[in-house]
């Protein structure tokens, strides 16, 4: 095992460079590693809990929209306008991926927390303004996708920070944390709604103002940036070649696809197929969200136990059961268990984000070992499994984030003519949960797959399961 001083070396120190980190090393992660990743993990998952939160804060904003505001749209536009921001996140979440390896982890997160300040700012300008034309509220709504790019550079950075031992809880944190913006966006339209009344939208956009800045000034002070992290161009190029990255970023579009997608369009859809009032919705769309978020380091920690594609491979068997009854929900038109099992489905969506991402670091941990086995160096093989497992991270993530456009689509074609359904698109997600299941176990857990492969006896503390 390579040893450090636990004093790492800062030539850089007015720009928080951080040019010597070895979080495998337990000396230097004890002596200092650690203290250093979770104050970096705690100012991540503020930015990018406020990235989500501006991201999906049109779930809550086209609640608002009805003729009483003078923003008489039909349930088609309110939810392309929900499809906006989703597929803008999900576009900009490679470049968020790649920007941390080129500007460093601290002065990306700063770049990319002011710059919400533009679409909160116009958001609370514009819906308040009655006649507003859609085409404007769309361009915004595009603005607002930035946020959702907020979760991939946060992601790839907080990966380089800790040891392959702990990222299953600390990426479960760190994303379980910034999907919490979700929930949090739409318990604050349920509060405006209900103690100001469901005509003032633009008090839900102001509210983020002052937050952005003081995350962003936060952020400038006490984060750092990692050069391991900027030490090796290529990782996104090498990943893309990686066939893991495309297996992995398909269960993702199950798992967090789903996710963004049904806390996008939870409240629409209870407006659409059950007549359900801004008020009564908010109250119930928070919730999901609320408890998938808590349930996604759980499921980190669930992999680090059991491995990844095992608890993700039973998820996504859940995921298909609760989409079953939703059906049923849906053909006895009966609310409270449509509600019930769309909860029981964020909470599964949660676990399955927290497994899937537990599987990215540990398939390169193990190739890693491999290396090491066949005499490689150890320290070498490990950081480049570190600068790999942040590419695929961020292509992952861009790649599940693209499952919520789908999401809201398919309700978008279920629900666009009167009198719509949304039992097509209920069947469209069981058949892609089912293909979710047969990928898992065909790919990672069959005798014969790829885990089985990799599987070795560890030849670096700290080596897990896929």
């Amino acid at each position: 095992m390579t040893t450090h001083d636990p004093q790492p070396s800062r030539s850089r120190s007015r720009s928080r460079w951080i040019e010597d980190w070895d979080p495998e090393d337990v000396r230097f992660w004890e002596a200092r590693g650690k203290r250093i990743a979770r104050r970096n993990l705690a100012l991540s998952i503020a930015s990018e809990h406020i990235g989500f939160s501006v991201w999906s804060m049109w779930s809550v904003l086209v609640l608002f929209m009805s003729p009483r505001i003078g923003l008489p749209f039909t349930p088609g536009e309110k939810f392309l306008l929900v499809v906006t921001p989703t597929l803008v996140g999900a576009a900009l979440r490679l470049p968020y991926s790649r920007a941390v390896t080129r500007f460093g982890g601290r002065n990306w997160t700063v770049c990319a927390t002011a710059v919400l300040l533009v679409p909160a700012s116009a958001a609370a300008y514009f819906v308040q303004r009655p006649g507003t034309p859609l085409w404007v509220f769309l361009v915004i709504g595009a603005l607002g996708g930035v946020g959702g790019g907020n979760f991939a550079s946060s992601m790839t950075n907080i990966t380089a920070f800790f040891p392959q031992r702990h990222q299953g809880w600390a990426l479960g944190l760190n994303a379980g944390g910034g999907n919490l913006g979700v929930a949090v966006v739409q318990l604050l339209g349920l509060l405006v709604i209900a103690t100001a009344g469901d005509t003032h939208p633009a008090y839900v956009a102001a509210f983020y103002l002052p937050l952005i800045v003081c995350v962003a000034l936060l952020a400038a002070l006490r984060m750092d940036n990692l050069a391991v992290v900027r030490s090796d161009k290529g990782a996104q190029r090498e990943a893309l070649r990686t066939p893991h990255t495309w297996w992995i970023s398909l269960l993702y579009i199950g798992t967090f696809g789903s996710f963004i997608g049904y806390g996008f369009a939870f409240g629409l859809v209870l407006q659409t197929q059950f007549g359900s009032t801004p008020l009564e919705a908010a109250s119930y769309t928070f919730l999901g969200p609320l408890l998938g978020s808590l349930a996604r380091p759980f499921g980190g920690r669930l992999a680090d136990r059991w491995g990844g594609a095992l608890v993700t491979a039973w998820t996504f068997v859940a995921m298909a059961a609760g989409t079953g009854g939703l059906l049923l929900a849906s053909a006895k038109g009966s609310f409270g268990l449509f509600v019930a099992g769309f909860t029981v489905l964020f909470v599964l969506t949660g676990l399955g984000n927290g497994s899937t991402y537990k599987m990215i670091p540990a398939v390169f941990a193990e190739r890693a070992g491999r290396e090491v086995t066949d005499g490689g160096d150890a320290t070498t093989a490990f950081a480049r499994a570190r600068r790999l497992s942040g590419a695929v991270i961020g292509i992952a993530g861009a790649v599940g984030a693209l499952g919520g456009v789908a999401v809201n689509l398919a309700f978008r074609a279920a629900y666009g003519s009167e009198g719509g359904s949304g039992a097509p698109a209920f069947l469209g997600f069981l058949g892609f949960y089912a293909l979710c299941v047969a990928v898992t176990w065909a790919v990672y857990l069959r005798p014969t797959g790829t885990l089985r492969q990799l599987e070795a006896p560890p030849v670096r503390r700290g080596v897990t399961r896929v």
